[in-house]
């Protein structure tokens, strides 16, 4: 029962993130949002920011697992446009969390969370092992560090021109996508 309603919460969590952010978010409303009494979410999560790393951890693990399913013969350019078009898909589903650049409270807790470091020290070495080889085979721009692609890739996790193009009624889901991966991995340039 414990790990159905810890479900619930950071469901609900990940959720109030993706559409509002983690300075919008109130405990109040995760509280609401599950069924259950404010004092009762905090015997499962002490703090917001606790709440928010759990809902980090959950995406990192649903990443690994997504990674672990790809093709491991799989070109590693193709890899980082699946990758890249999972987290789009996360986000227009609204379940990717929206979490501030700088809040020091967040990101304390964060660093010292070793299920959300761990998991991201993994995605981030199989990412950057793709972008490597793609580099190398000459399907990415050489020209760019490593690490550039990277965060690069990470920042499309969040986004915004993708709620634009979605608010703007004039593309389905799946252009939106497809359009963000041509500016992501093609660029603006005419060839």
């Amino acid at each position: 029962m414990l790990a159905v309603r810890e479900d619930a919460i950071v469901q609900a969590v990940n959720r109030l993130l993706s559409e509002k952010g983690f300075d919008l978010m109130t405990v109040d409303q995760v509280a609401a949002e599950v069924g259950i009494a404010k004092a009762s979410l905090y015997k499962h999560f002490p703090s917001k920011e606790d709440l928010a790393a759990a809902a980090m951890v959950r995406v990192v693990t649903r990443a690994q697992a997504f990674l672990a399913s790809l093709p491991p013969d799989g070109r590693p350019l193709d890899q980082l446009k699946a990758m890249v078009r999972w987290m789009l898909t996360l986000q227009l589903a609204g379940e990717m969390p929206s979490l501030p650049h700088h809040n020091s409270t967040l990101r304390t807790t964060l660093v010292n969370n070793k299920a959300y470091l761990d998991g991201l020290m993994q995605v981030s070495d199989q990412l950057g092992g793709w972008i490597e080889k793609a580099q190398a085979d000459g399907s990415l721009n050489t020209r760019l560090p490593p690490v550039l692609v990277l965060y690069t890739l990470y920042a499309r996790a969040c986004d915004p021109v993708l709620e634009f193009l979605k608010a703007g009624g004039l593309h389905s889901d799946e252009e939106v996508i497809t359009l963000v991966l041509q500016t992501c991995f093609e660029g603006l340039n005419t060839r």
